[in-house]
């Protein structure tokens, strides 16, 4: 444990927590530097090839920033600046991820903590999770990779309507709209969510991992395309012994192991 993060391996998956139950899971500064340190540890250990996301208890994933902390470290330009500094490399580190991410998600999901949520690839929550941007009841706007994120889950008009309203959504009109991707009960969510990031990382690693980035770039517009990137990606699992091992599985009819190379 190391500034409110929890971090944990087991079985090939990754389990990062935030841990700040008494304000709801709320970012803290300190929280925002561990966050980046354990994604690094994740993204340069082999045998982690799923990682997890989740907030301690059953209260909330991430309430948003702690703001009991923006009279220290964000009380004029130059501490918000190196405030800023912190949370976005955290954020780097997060959208640098080339492993499947998942948000395993329990009660409240607001605000900063939604766009930390939508970075994830996957989104499972319990049938009694709270979602909302409560931007509107602040006078603040959000940032535009958070709200890129957003529109491209719901659609612009859905997206305006979250935004305009500041409303509160529950976890069947938050699936309707793909804003997420599971709604599980409480008690079966954890094994819910630990059982697919099992199977997931049973799977091929380079074959996951390129279809994770070639998904990225095509949501990106076809002139700023990687195309050579995508290729790549391609080529490299059909150049990979996991290619082997999986063409050999299949006809010994054995389920195949993937080495990642």
């Amino acid at each position: 444990m190391t500034g409110r993060m929890l971090s944990e391996k087991t079985g090939g998956i990754g389990w990062m927590t935030f841990s700040n139950p008494t304000k709801r899971n709320a970012m803290s500064l300190e929280m925002w530097g561990a966050m980046e340190a354990i994604l690094l540890d994740f993204q340069a250990d082999p045998a982690i090839r799923v990682v997890v996301m989740q907030g301690e208890g059953d209260k909330a994933f991430v309430s948003g920033a702690d703001i009991s902390q923006f009279e220290k470290n964000r009380s004029d330009a130059a501490a918000a600046a190196a405030y800023s500094a912190v949370s976005d490399s955290a954020r780097a580190a997060l959208n640098a991820l080339d492993k499947p991410l998942i948000a395993l998600i329990r009660g409240f999901c607001m605000g900063g903590g939604l766009g930390i949520a939508m970075a994830a690839d996957l989104r499972f929550a319990a049938s009694d999770a709270k979602f909302g941007i409560p931007a509107a009841n602040l006078g603040i706007a959000y940032a535009h990779d958070s709200l890129r994120r957003l529109v491209g889950l719901v659609g612009p008009a859905a997206a305006k309507d979250i935004l305009f309203s500041a409303r509160r959504l529950e976890a069947e009109e938050a699936l309707r709209l793909g804003l997420i991707n599971r709604i599980c009960a409480p008690e079966t969510l954890e094994a819910e969510v630990r059982a697919y990031a099992e199977a997931v990382a049973q799977k091929a690693p380079l074959s996951v991992r390129a279809s994770k980035a070639i998904v990225n770039e095509l949501m990106k517009p076809e002139s700023a395309q990687d195309a050579a990137m995508m290729r790549g990606h391609v080529e490299t699992c059909f150049n990979s012994a996991d290619y082997t091992e999986g063409r050999r599985a299949f006809m010994e009819k054995r389920t195949p192991v993937f080495q990642g190379s």
